[in-house]
């Protein structure tokens, strides 16, 4: 009997091949990057970041056609920060499983894990997930669902930040964004979106007395105006965000409330974009739980805020994007000055076969 079901398991392994098609996918991800922040307060104190990170990859994609795929990929993340030793780095397990589906003109995506965040449709805006955020938290830690049709789509994901312990609270957020056209014709596109995020810090196991729960939930609406038919492409959006926080020990709800545009244009390898904030202090919270509640950049603390970006871009093609850029902040309370440079290199398996293609520039993860 064992003999039989051990010939039978065997038949059906040597069968698989012929059954599922099968395929060896590869990436790897690699990220440099000089940020030097002046004229901060205490707040937002000066400070120089400089890091390596790389993450590769390996897995194996199963499926007969490209309308039903299987990927599962598994590798690591690591963040190095500049020193002459290895002191401060962190190694990160990456490990997902994906589904895609592929019909008439829309796309199906489920993938479960540990993810790399440049799997997200884009990034989030700034009051939801800062720079600091970006550099030392590259994946989402649980499941993430994507809906794509011609020029719209939706996500949905959910990422569990920190498991409860002795010394660590639980944390997750749960975040929902999209963007559905409108209309669009000649390179002009007009599309409604945004923005909805329920973040929340729990207690630690065993926690002391007036340690609580916490919440905090973000709405944030978007009408957005894309003009790519001129010879500089420009990007207009413009909505508002409404933010809605408690700690549950006090059982008071706070109600913070602003307006947020921006707009975004390119000439050949130069880039600038301004966004701009009004309204009143974004995260009500921050003085009692920090980051570990709030997201977002703290600048969004301020009634007004005003972010210009100025990017040059010295290399960018299918692989690589190396740019220098400066950023000015201003405030109704002070003004601060960053100088970077940063440099992305990714490669995957279908990038490598069509590697003389020039149809897509890469982009900077930050």
């Amino acid at each position: 009997m064992m003999r039989r079901r051990a010939l039978t398991l065997l038949t059906l392994l040597l069968a698989l091949p012929s059954v599922v098609a099968q395929q060896l996918v590869w990436s790897v991800d690699f990220n440099s990057l000089f940020n030097n922040r002046e004229g901060g307060d205490e707040a937002r104190p000066d400070q120089t970041f400089v890091f390596t990170r790389i993450s590769p990859e390996l897995g194996v994609m199963l499926g007969r056609d490209t309308s039903n795929v299987h990927l599962l990929k598994g590798g690591v993340t690591w963040f190095q920060p500049l020193n002459d030793n290895l002191d401060g780095y962190k190694v990160l397990p990456v490990m997902y499983y994906q589904y895609r589906h592929a019909g008439a003109g829309d796309c199906w995506r489920v993938t479960v894990g540990q993810l790399p965040r440049t799997l997200l449709m884009e990034r989030a805006p700034r009051y939801l997930w800062s720079d600091s955020m970006a550099y030392c938290q590259p994946n989402v830690r649980g499941a993430l669902v994507q809906y794509e049709r011609d020029a719209s789509y939706a996500e949905l994901y959910l990422d569990w930040r920190q498991m409860q312990s002795v010394s660590r609270r639980e944390a997750f957020n749960v975040v929902v964004d999209g963007k559905w056209s409108l209309w669009g014709r000649n390179g002009r596109r007009l599309w409604l979106g945004g923005y909805f995020q329920y973040n929340h810090l729990a207690k630690r196991k065993n926690a002391p007395e007036g340690e609580g729960v916490n919440d905090d939930v973000t709405i944030n609406p978007m009408l957005g105006l894309d003009m790519g038919h001129w010879s500089v492409p420009v990007h207009l959006k413009a909505g508002a965000v409404v933010n809605r926080e408690r700690a549950r020990v006090d059982g008071k709800w706070h109600t913070p409330c602003g307006f947020v545009a921006g707009v975004n244009a390119r000439w050949r390898f130069l880039e600038a974009e301004e966004n701009v904030w009004a309204g009143s202090d974004l995260f009500p919270l921050y003085p009692r739980f920090g980051s570990q509640l709030n997201l977002g950049d703290t600048y969004y603390r301020d009634k007004f805020y005003s972010r210009t970006d100025l990017t040059a871009h010295i290399v960018q093609n299918d692989f690589v994007d190396l740019n220098t850029s400066f950023t000015f902040h201003y405030t109704n309370k002070t003004t601060g000055f960053w100088q970077q440079l940063s440099c992305r290199l990714y490669i995957d398996n279908l990038l490598w076969s069509n590697r003389r293609s020039r149809e897509r520039r890469l982009n900077s993860t930050y």
